[in-house]
């Protein structure tokens, strides 16, 4: 059997194949990996509202949510999904029947057991269902919510997308694991640039001054570009949202919170991708082929 790092060594070369097979392809919609080092980050939290922000400004964005077994997207949306692409995949379910619609128009779908079964997937079923994806329609954005830590399944999908965005916190164990994250995309050519996002700050500054740490020792040791894409407050009122289970954007619109989530989307939508896909049916190839 193949150790872990000869199994992440193809997957950088297969993603970088498949990278090249879709570069000619129209540039919408931006696939955009978000993922962390460690988890308790915020980062569901992140992607959840970043992707309201993005529909608020009349973008058509689709979060799927991978982290394996325990995505928790739809319990922050308010929402419990009977069915996952697994049903899609192994079972008689079409699109529509899974895909959860939430505030503002945003789409989730929802990834359950069906992702971590990609091996098992036959080249029947994943035609069948890349040809049920086409129900989807255009959209604007394509958010990954993966797992944290680093493994094969998360370096896959920094593989399948365009942008990759890490959160992190100014805690010096977050900072540590979102390092070896980085370094991890740098060390298999998987990306040449990440984005990062400071969580639980206390100021703006702090968002600052950490990034900056966090940049200098990136720049000495590392041969990847990392660009500072914001900063979100340490806010009660994230407390209180997951307790309503209500996205902050929703329930506390005006906060400052909020208000950080708004700039931080405000940036991403000017984001310009030299990569991009025809839709989500790309983005499953994508995945299909790094997985097998």
């Amino acid at each position: 059997m193949l150790d872990q790092a000869e199994k992440l060594r193809r997957l950088a070369s297969k993603g970088k194949e498949v990278k090249k097979d879709f570069s000619q392809c129209a540039a919408k919609p931006t696939i955009i990996t978000v993922t962390s080092g460690k988890g308790g980050v915020g980062k569901s939290n992140f992607v959840v509202n970043t992707a309201i922000a993005l529909q608020k400004m009349k973008k058509k964005v689709l979060i799927l949510d991978a982290d394996m077994g325990m995505g928790n997207d739809h319990v922050l949306m308010g929402f419990l999904p009977r069915y996952s692409v697994y049903d899609v995949i192994f079972g008689n379910k079409k699109i529509d029947e899974i895909i959860v619609t939430g505030p503002f128009g945003v789409k989730l779908l929802p990834g359950g057991t069906g992702i971590s079964k990609i091996e098992e997937i036959t080249k029947s079923q994943r035609e069948n269902f890349i040809e049920k994806l086409s129900l989807l329609g255009d959209l604007d954005y394509i958010i990954l919510d993966t797992g944290a830590g680093i493994n094969r399944d998360v370096l896959g999908f920094i593989a399948c997308c365009e942008e990759v965005i890490v959160i992190t916190t100014p805690e010096p164990t977050s900072l540590t694991d979102a390092y070896s994250l980085v370094k991890a995309v740098d060390h298999f050519k998987l990306k040449s640039s990440v984005k990062i996002v400071i969580n639980k700050v206390m100021n703006i500054e702090e968002g600052k001054k950490t990034f900056n740490k966090f940049n200098s020792v990136v720049n000495k040791f590392l041969n990847i570009y990392t660009e500072y894409l914001g900063s979100m407050s340490e806010d009660k009122r994230l407390i209180q949202a997951v307790r309503q289970q209500t996205p902050f954007l929703i329930s506390y619109p005006n906060s400052k919170i909020s208000r950080e989530v708004n700039f931080i989307a405000n940036r991403l939508s000017g984001v310009k991708t030299d990569e991009g896909g025809k839709g989500i049916q790309d983005l499953f190839k994508r995945i299909f082929d790094i997985f097998s």
